[in-house]
C-alpha cells in the first residue's frame, strides 16, 4: 500500500499487523476500514495506576493486583468442582488466585504471563484472591513494555472475537494509532468555538485519550466529546427532515371560526386536565401556522389523547377541510369510531368509518361522501390509503399507535391530501431523551397527567406459593360477572412455543373454570380468528382470555378488571405497563398480578408494582436496562448511539438539539461556507439514509 492512499478510508487489511485473515475477523466486529478501527474503542479499562502491592493485602480488602504467574494448575475438590489456581508474584510478594468452576482457564493463562486481577481478598490456607475479573497484560516472553508496572498504566480492553483477542486488537491499534490520527488532524467537524463553550477536547485528542488514557479520570471527558458529536449530527439530520416538510411544502393555515371546537369544549362533561390544555394549545398553534404540522402526541392509556385528537379533527373541519384518523387494526378503528361518535354526539358530528369489512353499498356510500367532502371526519385502517379512496381536501392525518405503521404508510396517508398536517399518537410512553433520538424530526407533545378520579390499577408481584390464592381471587371476580386476562410471554423468540404454552394453559384453565367461557388468542391464529376471539370477548361471551402479547395494544373492554401476567420477569417495564393498561378501562377497581419464579421480585418488577405512571416507568426502564435494550442495536437499519448514554448525557442531547435546530433555521440547506463541513460530515454519516428518519 502506498502512503498516498488514505489509511482512514482504506481497508483495514492493509494496516500494520492485520493482513487478510485478521481482516476477516475484524469484519465480525464491524471493523472494515481504518476509520472503523480508530472508532473501535475499548469497552472497559483495567486501572494499573492504582494497583495494590501484594505484601500489603489483608483479608476483607477489595484489591487490584498485577503480578507474574509463577505456577498454575487445576485442582479437583470433594464436591467435584474443578478449581483453576495460579500463584502470581510482584516485587513485594506472592498470592494465590482461585477461579472455582473455571478449569478451562488453564488453557488461556500460562506460566510467565503478566496478569492483572481484581477481586476480594480472603483467608483460605493463606491469603487468596477470587478474581472478579482478570486480564492478561502480556504473554510470557513478550517485550517488557507492558510489564513496566512501576510507572503505572491504564490498560484498554477492546471488544474481541474468536481468533482475535483483545490483546491483539490493542497491539494493532497501538501500531496504527499515530498515522490514523495524523489523517484527521485539522479535520475536526466541531467548530473550535463550540468546543470551548462546551468544554470538549478536539477530536484527535479525544480519540488518543480513549485508546490510551494516562488515568481513568481522562476517559469521561473524551467520551463526552464523541457523545456530543454523534448526538449533534443525529439532531442535525432530524432538523433537516423537519425543515424539509416545513419549508419545502406549503401547508394549510387552519384559521376558521372555532365553532366546532368551542362547542365540543363547552359540551364535555369534564374539564380538560392541565396537560391536555397545554398539548391542545401546542397543536392549535401548529395548525394555525402556514407550514405543515408534524407532531408526536404521547400519553398513557386513559390520559385523554382521543379528546385532543377530536379537537384537532374538528379544527380541520371548521376550516373547510377533512380529517382522517388511521388505526392499525379494524377493531381499533371501530373503537375509535364509537368513542368519537359518543364524544361528538352533543354537537351532532359523526365520523365515517372505512375498513376492509365495510363492503358493498355501505362502502360505496362512504367513498362518495369522502370524495365529495361531505364526510369531514373519517376513521379507518390502512384501507384509507388504498386505491379508490379519494379525499376532496384532507387537511389533517391522525395516526394512532404510530410504531405499528411504516414510514411509507404514513407518507401515503399524507399524500392523499395537499400538505396535510400530521398528528401521530402513541400510548407507549418513552423517556423524552429517547423520543428526541428516535423521533427528533417530530415536535413532541406529552400528556403526562391523568384525569382526576381515575382509579389506579392495584398491582402485585407474586411468587409460586401464591398462585392458587391468586387464581381463587380471579374466580371470585369472574363470578361477580367481571372478565380477565392471563398473558404469556414470548418463549425463546418462538411463536410456535409461545402458542403451545398458551394452548396448554388454556386447556388447564378451561377445566378449572369449566362453568365459564375461556378463550385463546395467540400469534399463530389468522387475523380473522384473532378478530373473532376479540369480538366475543368484547361482547362478554368469553369471560377469561388466555393470550400471548398480541393483546398488548388492543381494544377497550371496560368489564375486564383482572390481568395475570405469567413469567413476568421476561417482559420489559414498558411492555408490562402496556399489558396492565388492558384493564382499568371501566368504573370498577381493577387488578394486575405479575407472577415470578423468584422468591423476591426483581428491581424491575418492584418498580412496576410501585407506580401506574407510564412515564416514570419508562425512565426507570432506561435506568435499569440501558438504552441498548430499549431500542436494540439498530433502529431503521442505522446504528444510532455508540458513544452517548441517554441517562448521563441529557445535557449534551438538549445542547445538540438546540444548536442543530438553530443552524437549520438559519441555513436549511447547509450551503453557507461555515456549514459546508457539517454538510459533508452529515452526508458521510447518513449517506442515502435521510428518508429513514422522516415520518412522511
Amino acid at each position: 500500500m502506498t502512503r498516498s492512499r488514505s489509511l482512514l478510508s482504506g481497508p483495514v487489511q492493509y494496516l500494520k499487523g492485520v493482513g487478510p485473515r485478521r481482516a476477516e475477523r475484524f469484519e465480525a466486529l464491524g471493523v472494515r476500514t481504518g476509520r472503523d478501527l480508530l472508532y473501535h474503542l475499548p469497552h472497559r479499562y483495567e486501572d494499573a495506576t492504582t494497583v495494590d502491592r501484594i505484601a500489603s493485602l489483608r483479608p476483607g480488602d477489595d484489591a487490584t493486583v498485577i503480578g507474574t504467574v509463577i505456577s498454575k494448575g487445576v485442582i479437583p475438590t470433594r464436591k467435584r468442582l474443578r478449581v483453576f489456581r495460579a500463584v502470581i508474584r510482584d516485587d513485594t510478594g506472592l498470592i494465590e488466585c482461585a477461579w472455582p468452576g473455571r478449569p478451562w482457564l488453564d488453557r488461556t493463562i500460562a506460566k510467565g504471563d503478566l496478569l492483572l486481577v481484581a477481586g476480594p481478598v480472603r483467608f483460605f490456607h493463606g491469603r487468596q484472591i477470587q478474581p472478579r475479573e482478570h486480564t492478561v497484560l502480556s504473554r510470557a516472553g513478550a517485550d517488557a513494555g507492558e510489564g513496566d508496572v512501576a510507572s503505572g498504566r491504564v490498560f484498554p480492553v477492546y471488544p474481541a472475537t474468536e481468533g482475535l483477542t483483545h490483546r491483539q486488537v490493542r497491539g494493532i491499534v497501538e501500531a496504527n494509532l499515530g498515522p490514523l490520527l495524523d489523517e484527521i488532524e485539522g479535520a475536526d467537524p466541531l467548530p473550535a468555538e463550540w468546543r470551548r463553550e462546551l468544554g470538549l477536547p478536539p477530536l484527535g485528542e479525544a480519540l488518543r485519550t480513549l485508546h490510551g488514557p494516562a488515568s481513568i479520570g481522562e476517559v469521561e471527558p473524551a467520551r463526552r466529546r464523541l457523545a456530543f458529536e454523534e448526538l449533534f449530527f443525529l439532531q442535525l439530520l432530524h432538523a433537516r427532515a423537519r425543515a424539509r416538510i416545513r419549508l419545502e411544502t406549503e401547508g394549510i393555515a387552519f384559521t376558521g371560526e372555532p365553532r366546532l371546537t368551542s362547542a365540543l369544549l363547552a359540551a364535555l362533561p369534564f374539564e380538560l386536565t392541565g396537560a391536555q390544555r397545554r398539548v391542545w394549545a401546542e397543536i392549535e398553534r401548529d395548525m394555525e401556522a402556514p407550514s405543515p404540522m408534524n407532531r408526536l402526541l404521547q400519553g398513557d392509556v386513559g390520559s385523554g389523547k382521543t379528546v385532543v385528537a377530536a379537537l384537532a379533527m374538528l379544527k380541520a373541519a371548521e376550516a373547510g377541510h377533512q380529517a382522517a384518523l388511521m388505526a392499525p387494526t379494524e377493531l381499533l378503528a371501530e373503537q375509535h369510531a364509537r368513542t368519537l361518535t359518543g364524544l361528538l354526539a352533543p354537537i351532532r358530528a359523526t365520523p365515517v368509518l372505512l375498513t376492509g369489512s365495510v363492503t358493498g353499498k355501505a362502502r360505496q356510500y362512504a367513498l362518495e361522501r369522502i370524495a365529495s367532502g361531505e364526510a369531514s371526519l373519517v376513521v379507518g385502517t390502512h384501507a384509507l390509503i388504498q386505491e379508490g379512496v379519494e379525499f376532496r381536501s384532507l387537511g389533517l392525518a391522525v395516526v394512532d399507535e404510530q410504531h405499528r405503521f411504516g414510514v411509507e404508510q404514513r407518507g401515503r396517508l399524507r399524500e392523499t391530501g395537499h400538505a396535510t398536517d400530521a398528528l401521530v399518537m402513541s400510548a407507549t410512553p418513552i423517556p423524552r431523551s429517547l423520543a428526541l433520538v428516535l423521533y427528533g424530526d417530530l415536535d413532541l407533545s406529552m400528556i403526562d397527567e391523568m384525569p382526576p378520579g381515575r382509579r389506579p390499577v392495584i398491582t402485585g408481584v407474586r411468587g409460586p406459593a401464591a398462585r392458587d390464592a391468586a387464581f381463587e381471587f380471579l374466580r371470585e371476580r369472574l363470578a361477580e360477572g367481571r372478565q380477565g386476562y392471563v398473558v404469556y410471554p414470548l418463549v425463546e423468540e418462538s411463536e410456535v412455543l409461545e402458542a403451545r404454552a398458551a394452548t396448554a394453559m388454556h386447556e388447564r384453565l378451561s377445566e378449572r373454570f369449566a362453568e365459564l367461557g375461556v378463550g385463546l388468542l395467540h400469534g399463530r391464529l389468522s387475523s380473522k380468528e384473532k378478530d373473532d376471539v376479540m369480538r366475543r370477548f368484547l361482547a362478554g361471551d368469553i369471560h377469561l382470555l388466555v393470550a400471548t402479547t398480541v393483546i398488548e395494544v388492543g381494544i377497550d373492554v371496560p368489564n375486564a378488571t383482572v390481568m395475570f401476567i405469567e413469567d413476568a420477569e421476561r417482559f420489559g417495564l414498558a411492555q408490562l405497563h402496556q399489558l396492565r393498561g388492558r384493564v382499568g378501562r371501566g368504573a370498577d377497581q381493577s387488578y394486575c398480578v405479575a407472577f415470578t419464579s423468584s422468591r423476591e421480585p426483581s428491581e424491575r418488577l418492584a418498580a412496576f408494582a410501585s407506580t401506574n405512571d407510564g412515564f416514570r416507568l419508562a425512565e426507570e426502564d432506561l435506568r435499569i436496562r440501558g438504552q441498548g435494550d430499549l431500542f436494540g442495536k439498530e433502529q431503521h437499519g442505522v446504528a444510532l448511539l455508540r458513544f452517548a448514554d441517554l441517562e448521563r448525557d441529557r445535557d449534551l442531547l438538549d445542547e445538540a438539539r438546540r444548536r442543530a435546530r438553530r443552524i437549520v433555521e438559519e441555513d436549511p440547506s447547509l450551503s453557507a461556507s461555515a456549514h459546508r463541513g457539517l454538510a459533508r460530515e452529515l452526508e458521510e454519516r447518513y449517506a442515502g439514509r435521510e428518508a429513514l428518519y422522516q415520518v412522511g
